[in-house]
């Protein structure tokens, strides 16, 4: 199982960054909400730096941390002036913060094999000792349901340099969805292919929120950020610490 490698970084960077793009003007204003208008985020799962760019532009300062290497190399062209970190989201030593945002499913992600209930609520504790009080905890994640059972889902999409081809299957017994990723980058006269498998695991926003509130956070659900939805069975959370 992979990490976003140097190609496939590449392309989702190029291709599928307009997620970040959309969604920033909805988390933004969750944060002015929460009266977080300056000061220290963290950003897990940071990718190739988008989100930490708005960021910085509406005034924050910005620390991204991110398991793929690649990923952290396009960040720190694309937000430079933030500060980037490779580690895994479950695992990193968290700075004290004014919040903490996760685009993407990325506690989803089971790049970290770690990745369980058990690790998530560790995880929490350790992000609800990081903030300051009033801070806030703003994520998404993909639920149990994704497809019917036996289905899979395949999707292709393309650029000026760049192929992609996905395919889904949701193992509904275990919560686990896999998606299995060829890519093709151009490189000189000819096309370089490669292979990623991502599995993620599967959790349901009101048991996320319950473990959240039982760290000490006053949570609630969305659907999407700002006017910028989510499709069915995803979930923003909203975290907040008294």
């Amino acid at each position: 199982m992979q990490d976003y490698q140097e190609d496939l970084a590449y392309i989702h960077n190029a291709g599928f960054g307009d997620f970040a793009l959309k969604a920033a003007p909805g988390l933004l204003g969750i944060l002015r909400r929460c009266r977080i208008a300056s000061g220290q985020v963290v950003d897990l799962g940071c990718g190739s730096g988008i989100w930490a760019r708005e960021l910085m532009r509406s005034g924050y300062q910005v620390l991204g941390i991110d398991l793929s290497a690649s990923m952290i190399q396009l960040a720190g062209r694309n937000a430079p002036g933030a500060r980037f970190r490779t580690g895994s989201l479950l695992r990193v030593r968290l700075p004290r913060c004014r919040a903490v945002t996760s685009m993407g499913e990325c506690v989803n992600y089971c790049f970290d094999r770690a990745n369980s209930r058990a690790h998530l609520k560790r995880f929490f504790r350790r992000v609800y000792q990081a903030l300051d009080p009033g801070g806030a905890f703003v994520f998404d994640i993909v639920e149990p349901g994704q497809l019917p059972h036996g289905a899979s889902r395949r999707i292709y999409r393309q650029g000026t340099d760049w192929a992609v081809f996905s395919e889904t299957t949701e193992d509904r017994r275990r919560n686990m969805l896999t998606r299995r990723i060829i890519a093709f980058r151009r490189r000189g006269n000819l096309y370089r292919r490669s292979e990623e498998t991502h599995r993620l695991r599967l959790y349901r926003s009101s048991e996320l929120a319950g473990d959240l509130s039982r760290t000490g956070f006053q949570v609630r659900i969305q659907h999407g950020y700002g006017r910028f939805r989510l499709s069915l069975g995803h979930a923003v959370i909203v975290a907040r610490k008294p």
